[in-house]
């Protein structure tokens, strides 16, 4: 059984949700999840609800793209994720249907362009190296000397302070610290 599924969102809980909701009645949706939830933050309840409900040959509307993503890379990433399930994305405002032939086309573009985008982030990062190694920097993480290890060792081997305040006191991190114990653990 095919599912309609609204989803709206307003950045402060001050704001009303009426107008989007208006507009989603349109889609007789079966379903309308709403968020009253800053669009910068990363976690969003609701939106990990929806991703999770929506099953193939389901839709999403909503009343525009910016109520749906936080920034166009989101964005992009969200209807990827809808289209892979094969789950019909409709954004009322700017007339986006994911499954009429313009919508499969821009679909197509949006792709294209954020591949296009996630290769250049690959080339800028490959040149950077390059030019940082021509340079004698080789990257990576610096050493960390074996005297501050096992002062950390100690210092957790104490059970007296924590993950937390053993960094302050040495600088080795947690991880490392904790990387390191498991080691210890092995080679024992």
């Amino acid at each position: 059984m095919k599912y309609t599924y609204g989803y709206t969102r307003v950045s402060t809980k001050s704001q009303e949700l009426n107008r989007q909701l208006d507009i989603l009645e349109k889609y007789n949706c079966d379903e309308i999840l709403t968020e009253k939830i800053n669009g910068t933050k990363a976690s969003r309840p609701q939106l990990d609800k929806l991703k999770e409900s929506v099953r193939e040959g389901d839709t999403v509307a909503v009343e525009s793209w910016s109520r749906l993503g936080r920034s166009t890379k989101d964005l992009l990433e969200l209807v990827d994720f809808f289209s892979e399930k094969n789950v019909q994305v409709i954004s009322d405002k700017e007339k986006f249907d994911t499954s009429t032939p313009q919508g499969k086309v821009m679909l197509t573009v949006f792709q294209a362009f954020a591949e296009f985008e996630r290769d250049l982030i690959v080339e800028r990062t490959r040149e950077g190296l390059k030019s940082a190694r021509a340079r004698g920097r080789v990257g990576g993480r610096p050493k960390v000397s074996d005297k501050k290890i096992q002062q950390a060792i100690s210092l957790y081997d104490t059970k007296q302070y924590s993950g937390k305040e053993i960094h302050e006191m040495t600088g080795i991190s947690s991880s490392t610290l904790y990387r390191y114990l498991e080691k210890r653990k092995y080679s024992n």
